[in-house]
């Protein structure tokens, strides 16, 4: 089973990656349409965006592998 500090090791989980990005991203929209102290926000946002830089992290580290990474995974 895959862990969430595990690498992405194929186009699958590069996708599931990439939809757990966009609701990640998702929820920090909705946060800041409800959340009006900002100090609030800071500390509600932060575990978030703590999360999308990693997994972002792992996109790239991904897309930037050998040719033949991609495509024995496709």
């Amino acid at each position: 089973m895959k862990t969430a500090d595990s690498p992405i090791t194929t186009d699958a989980e590069l996708e599931a990656t990439l939809d757990r990005i966009r609701h990640f991203q998702s929820q920090l929209v909705r946060l800041r349409q409800v959340e009006t102290d900002p100090e609030a926000y800071q500390l509600s946002a932060s575990g978030f965006l703590a999360e999308v830089d990693r997994m972002q992290a792992a996109v790239r580290a991904y897309l930037s592998g050998p040719a033949d990474r991609l495509a024995a995974s496709a």
